[in-house]
């Protein structure tokens, strides 16, 4: 089983790369081994073009190195704070892409102006406290973790799975680290558009409530219908099939 997790957080990040949400050696996406507990993620400064799953590096929950010839992460810290916290969550990926990092230096969390943010975001992305002097010269990435988990206020982080980091960049998560990678595109994609939005319209005020949670409910609520049952027999006909709200 760890040898596939190594590969599917080898291809999560590269994905970031081809996303065009990581440059360099910015970035990282790490995953929870659900046989063992214990996390897989990227090595620290290791070019993308260059990544391959062997690089990938196991971790206990403690931080401890138990598999992988290279250093992980820098920010390892930050996503083991997480995933202590958040037994749910599969996967984290952390990036410093343009739109959602303009909006963590700017120290703003991000508003919901429309239904493309409220689809995968219930309400504003939070901003987390920017640390203190005592917090940056002591255990820095363990801080940030612990400032992520302090802004989301006892928030579901299914319901919320991103945060943005004063002064620093985002983090996503999800149940997998695909699922993590995938929220990072649309966070990149809801931070472009709301920047376009107080552009056009710079008194703008959020989505109503009823439409946001209808909108977040449709897809992921109790009773949500959006797309197909993972039961649905593959349609054949070239149909689209249809649901029991359409007319």
């Amino acid at each position: 089983m760890i040898h596939r997790v190594k590969i599917s957080v080898c291809e999560a990040n590269l994905a970031l790369r081809d996303a065009g949400l990581v440059i360099l050696t910015w970035g990282n996406a790490s995953a929870r081994d659900p046989d063992t507990g214990h996390i897989v993620i990227k090595p620290s400064g290791v070019a993308y073009d260059d990544m391959l799953p062997e690089h990938m590096v196991v971790v206990d929950l403690d931080g401890t190195v138990v598999e992988g010839a290279y250093r992980p992460s820098s920010d390892t810290p930050s996503h083991l704070a997480l995933y202590r916290a958040w037994p749910e969550i599969g996967g984290i990926a952390h990036t410093h892409s343009t739109h959602a990092t303009a909006w963590a230096q700017a120290c703003r969390r991000l508003p919901c102006y429309g239904t493309t943010h409220a689809d995968t975001f219930r309400g504003a992305v939070p901003i987390t406290e920017p640390l203190t002097p005592e917090q940056i010269a002591g255990d820095y990435e363990l801080e940030t973790g612990l400032a992520i988990l302090r802004s989301m206020e006892g928030r579901p982080p299914t319901e919320m799975p991103a945060a943005l980091v004063a002064h620093h960049g985002p983090f996503t998560w999800g149940r997998t680290v695909a699922e993590a990678v995938e929220n990072s595109v649309i966070l990149e994609e809801v931070a472009r558009m709301a920047v376009l939005t107080e552009q056009r319209r710079p008194e703008m005020e959020p989505i109503p409530p009823e439409l946001l949670d209808r909108h977040f409910l449709r897809k992921h609520g109790a009773h949500a219908y959006y797309g197909q049952k993972p039961d649905s027999p593959p349609d054949h006909t070239g149909t689209p099939p249809m649901s029991s709200s359409d007319s």
